[in-house]
């Protein structure tokens, strides 16, 4: 009888430190990941903000469709975009068709693309806004945004004012 008690006693305590453990858990309801149109994904999926990562992934080049996706993620016309990166809308086209992938040099240009529309949807809270920017005029100049992002060089410029915008500096 001494014993069958003990028995008892033990397996109540371990299942009491069982049900405390399961309690323990942490509990937490997390959003799925979503894609919530072709804006995001193109963002999300080619965003890269590490120099090194970039240019290794433009060095294998990218495929087509992020071309076209961004192109619609923006809204740019794919002639405008294609004239933006120094190709053809024709080239674009034939590349396709042929599954090629794009020169590093087109690659680089798209992902610095990607990355100023990704930091400018960030800093001015939509695309619709950071577009309605790049088309204006900067201070005391003529020259719009959108003048300068046909060279990769001019995209690093644009980008490194938009980080002065974000960090209140009137551009």
């Amino acid at each position: 009888m001494y014993l069958e008690k003990i028995l008892s006693l033990w397996k109540e305590k371990k299942m009491a430190n069982y049900k405390q453990k399961e309690n323990t858990k942490i509990n937490r309801v997390e959003e799925p990941v979503a894609t919530y149109g072709v804006a995001g994904s193109v963002f999300n999926k080619f965003a890269i903000h590490d120099d090194y990562k970039l240019l290794k992934k433009a060095r294998e080049g990218l495929k087509t469709e992020v071309f076209y996706s961004l192109a619609d993620a923006i809204k740019m016309p794919e002639k405008t975009l294609a004239s933006v990166i120094n190709l053809s809308q024709r080239t674009i086209s034939n590349y396709r068709d042929q599954e090629k992938e794009l020169d590093p040099i087109y690659s680089e240009h798209l992902l610095k693309l990607i990355n100023l529309y990704s930091f400018g949807k960030e800093i001015f809270g939509s695309l619709e806004e950071f577009s309605l920017w790049m088309n204006r005029p900067f201070w005391n100049s003529e020259d719009k945004p959108m003048d300068f992002i046909s060279t990769s060089g001019g995209v690093d410029l644009i980008y490194h004012e938009i980080e002065k915008l974000g960090q209140g500096y009137p551009v």
